[in-house]
């Protein structure tokens, strides 16, 4: 399905992501498939937010890449002809098995049972399916609607935060206006820089990147604005700063929020007059660089702590553009995921791996990877590409084992969960796994998350939080969101059981209670189920 319609994707008060809910439909997106060239694929199902059901298999539905007309079905000979439905429920979702012989694994749990129930909220996050051990596919809500000929500037990524970080940088490049790029470590705010300089009329002009956290204090002034011979000790010549080498072309100033106070003075002044004064020298120089700059940080809580000048704020803050998490665009996971593995396979001279008949990398990998958090965003997850890289380029087959998971737990930035580091700028990754949290630290909806996570079992949960299962109970026991299956009423459990045709598995996903806690719970009330 493609249209030259364009949504706007707006943002939440707490700052995440949103595609305004009207334009969106349920869907899926190939996170990964044997033929690698298929990752990204996608199809809208509007169905099922209309009340039908859809069905799962080898044969249906089909998928396309965004924007593209013709479609074709998953064509995996190992999955079942016999579908896996796809249904309305309740505001949710049901999967049930049916005829079905494909296995099915939902975030990394292998589904046992005929029925599996989605509540709304874990659409809105997005589900990773595992079918057959071969297919990962990411289940969530998606806009069906594609502008045309929108260039990707070097950037990865078709989600619709992407998509309107595309079209923003078509929208701003012609301009000659100073733009801010707002987003968490790792987004990368460096490569759309670039791609605004290289859409832009400057593009055959110098393109100059300067991190300001990593200028001296000292010498900061002298760095971007040159210094005359003498002006300070050691200045033994003349120093050509950073605006008068980005003459004509594109000065991008990184890390704006850490810049020291003089600095900011020095900065307001250039972009207020369009002049800078070197160090030492008596006559302003005219400038003509394009400033695009770049933060992590809360500038307006900066600027309400005295620590970064307003006018400075509203001076860069031309035109704002923020730029998404990876947790934001997960559906964008396997088309990252694909790319950074093709580019660093092909520099250890491996690219054959992804094209070779016996899959080397495991689909139920890519399914784990796709279900945890990255809080380093695309630099962590390229670093994590990298050391499978390096670690297993020259196995024939990628397995998951223990070794493979102690591998991704060692990883910078891993968090309680699984593993993890990825793309924009070059970073020191800290040695050593991140430390775990003491059971005061975890707050409702960290214990929330990784009780989903561990499919409501009290000692899974500890062990994903890295604490003793006696502190896991003393938080669930203070828990708002959390209860056990021992508080449950038996009018409670007789509803989701009739819901799930009493199968008792599925009522506890349902009733998200742990299915050994629900069967002690239901015998003491004298209740059945299969």
């Amino acid at each position: 399905m493609h249209d030259d319609t364009f949504h706007t994707e707006t943002q939440s008060e707490s700052g995440r992501w949103q595609t305004p809910a009207a334009t969106q439909v349920t869907g899926l997106t190939l996170l990964h498939h044997p033929d690698p060239a298929r990752v990204g694929e996608r199809i809208a199902l509007p169905a099922l937010d209309s009340g039908r059901a859809v069905a799962l298999s080898r044969s249906e539905p089909r998928f396309a890449p965004p924007g593209a007309a013709s479609s074709r079905p998953l064509g995996d000979a190992r999955l079942s002809r016999q579908p896996w439905w796809i249904e309305p429920h309740r505001g949710g979702l049901r999967l049930r098995r049916n005829a079905s012989r494909t296995t099915l694994a939902v975030d990394d749990v292998t589904i046992t049972h005929d029925v599996h129930i989605l509540d709304a909220d874990a659409v809105a996050r997005g589900v990773v399916l595992l079918l057959g051990g071969r297919v990962a596919l990411l289940l969530h809500r998606l806009d069906p609607f594609v502008p045309r000929d929108l260039p990707h500037h070097g950037l990865v990524g078709e989600s619709a935060g992407m998509l309107q970080v595309r079209q923003a940088i078509q929208q701003v490049a012609p301009l000659n206006v100073p733009v801010l790029l707002r987003g968490a470590s790792g987004t990368g705010k460096e490569l759309v820089a670039r791609a605004i300089h290289d859409a832009s009329p400057r593009r055959d002009g110098p393109y100059v990147p300067v991190n300001l956290a990593a200028l001296p204090g000292s010498l900061a002034a002298a760095e971007l604005f040159g210094a005359e011979r003498g002006a300070f000790t050691g200045a033994d010549r003349r120093r050509t700063g950073h605006f008068a080498r980005a003459q004509g072309g594109t000065l991008f100033l990184d890390e704006i929020g850490d810049a020291l106070g003089e600095l900011q003075v020095l900065l307001l002044r250039a972009l207020e007059s369009g002049e800078i004064q070197p160090l030492g020298d008596e006559r302003p120089r005219r400038i003509d660089a394009r400033i695009v700059a770049a933060t992590d940080a809360d500038l307006e809580d900066k600027v309400r702590a005295g620590a970064f000048r307003a006018p400075l704020l509203h001076r860069l803050g031309g035109f704002v553009l923020r730029l998404p998490t990876l947790d934001e665009r997960r559906d964008d996971f396997g088309r990252l995921f694909i790319h950074l593995l093709r580019r660093e396979l092909t520099d250890v001279g491996a690219a054959h791996r992804l094209t070779q008949t016996q899959p080397w990398l495991p689909a139920s990998l890519v399914a784990h990877l796709a279900t945890r958090t990255w809080p380093g965003n695309v630099r962590q997850l390229r670093n994590a590409v990298r050391q499978l890289v390096i670690t297993y380029r020259d196995a024939d087959v990628i397995r998951r084992d223990g070794a493979l998971d102690a591998l991704l737990a060692a990883l910078p930035g891993a968090d309680a969960a699984s593993s993890g580091e990825g793309d924009a700028v070059d970073a020191t990754a800290p040695e050593g796994p991140s430390p775990r949290p003491r059971p005061a630290e975890i707050d409702d909806d960290a214990l929330f998350d990784a009780m989903r996570a561990a499919r409501w079992q009290p000692q899974r949960a500890a062990d994903r939080l890295g604490i003793p299962r006696a502190s896991i109970y003393r938080l669930i026991e203070r828990s708002d969101r959390v209860r056990t299956a021992a508080a449950l009423s038996q009018a409670e459990i007789d509803a989701a059981l009739d819901d799930v045709d009493r199968q008792i598995a599925a009522a506890a996903d349902r009733l998200q209670v742990s299915a050994a806690g629900l069967r002690r719970r239901m015998r003491r009330l004298g209740l059945s189920g299969r």
